[in-house]
């Protein structure tokens, strides 16, 4: 699918998930969600707020070599930046209440 500007949310999703059809690319995307969740609880508990500063790094560390390495594309992010971000948490999310399959059948 290639890209294109989208107008609403809703259109972009399913460009993303197509952009995460590897397996283990997704993985990826999975422990860097997983690292900012724990590094900004763990932040926000302890009152240690300069530790925020790493979550782009903890995030975008894991799901960028998932891109290059694996899923060999460039990551939404670069051009879709916000919805980029929405949509890992939504992918997140969507695989820990096993919605994701259907949605990748959608975006494939």
């Amino acid at each position: 699918m290639a890209e294109k500007p989208y107008k609403t949310y809703r259109e972009f999703y399913p460009f993303y998930l197509s952009q995460h059809l590897d397996p283990t690319c997704r993985v990826l995307h999975y422990i860097g969600t997983t690292l900012v969740i724990a590094v900004m609880a763990y932040a926000l508990a302890t009152q240690r707020y300069l530790l925020l500063v790493s979550l782009p790094v903890c995030g975008y560390f894991f799901a960028w070599v998932g891109h290059f390495r694996f899923e060999k594309n460039k990551p939404a992010t670069f051009t879709y930046p916000l919805w980029s971000l929405i949509g890992d948490f939504n992918m997140y999310f969507d695989f820990l209440t096993g919605r994701l399959n259907r949605q990748l059948e959608k975006a494939r």
